[in-house]
């Protein structure tokens, strides 16, 4: 038993750890000499990199922050082979892996605990629990996007979304952690963005134009 709860907390470790890998900080420094932080919104997310820095940059930041949240939570299904973890168990070990994974996104360990909103960090630990709701929010996330270039309200709307599309599922509807991780992932998120809720009430908020030429259009 006390091997257990060594595994379990080195897998919400690991997680964390995982999370804290600050790839906007690095591409930026490594390849463009700047610390994104300091430049656009100052968030280090695949958003601020598209916004700043362009495409280019903002595809493998998006990749890495993904699979960083997804890494982090397939690992602990690795723990469906301790005897004394049942299957409910590892669902609630899963829910604590993406808190970490995402806690370690927005304070990384190894970049002064100054991060992103974690949103691809978010989408990819979901995504090793339950694709399908993933891939709902997803389609949620391109329509807004789409019509209003607003890549924050097209996350927060999806983000929203997130606990009626749980609610509304047969396989999870009847998980009562996962519902209540819906509810506090949506919470999450509008926190998160709380001030591109400013910005987008004040009409300041910047549009991307991710299908044209970005020097097209104005912010």
């Amino acid at each position: 038993m006390i091997l257990t709860y060594y595994c379990i907390v080195t897998m919400i470790l690991i997680a964390y750890l995982l999370g804290s890998i600050p790839s906007a900080v690095w591409i930026g420094k490594k390849y463009y000499g700047i610390d994104i932080r300091e430049h656009g919104s100052k968030n280090a997310g695949t958003t601020n990199m598209l916004r700043v820095l362009g495409r280019r940059a903002a595809l493998p930041v998006f990749a890495l922050d993904f699979l960083k949240g997804f890494v982090a939570v397939t690992l602990v299904e690795l723990l469906k082979y301790d005897d004394y973890v049942s299957d409910m168990w590892l669902i609630n070990l899963k829910i604590i892996a993406v808190f970490a994974a995402v806690l370690g996104h927005i304070f990384p360990i190894f970049a002064g605990f100054r991060g992103g909103k974690g949103v691809a960090t978010l989408v990819g630990a979901i995504t090793g629990i339950y694709p399908p709701v993933v891939l709902l929010c997803l389609g949620v996330w391109l329509i807004i996007l789409m019509m209003t270039h607003y890549v924050s309200l097209a996350s927060i709307v999806a983000g929203c979304c997130f606990p009626v599309f749980t609610l509304a599922s047969p396989k999870v509807s009847h998980s009562t952690p996962f519902v209540v991780f819906s509810f506090v992932t949506a919470l999450l998120l509008l926190y998160t963005h709380r001030k591109n809720i400013v910005r987008l009430k004040n009409g300041t908020e910047s549009k991307i134009y991710i299908w044209k030429p970005r020097n097209g259009h104005k912010k």
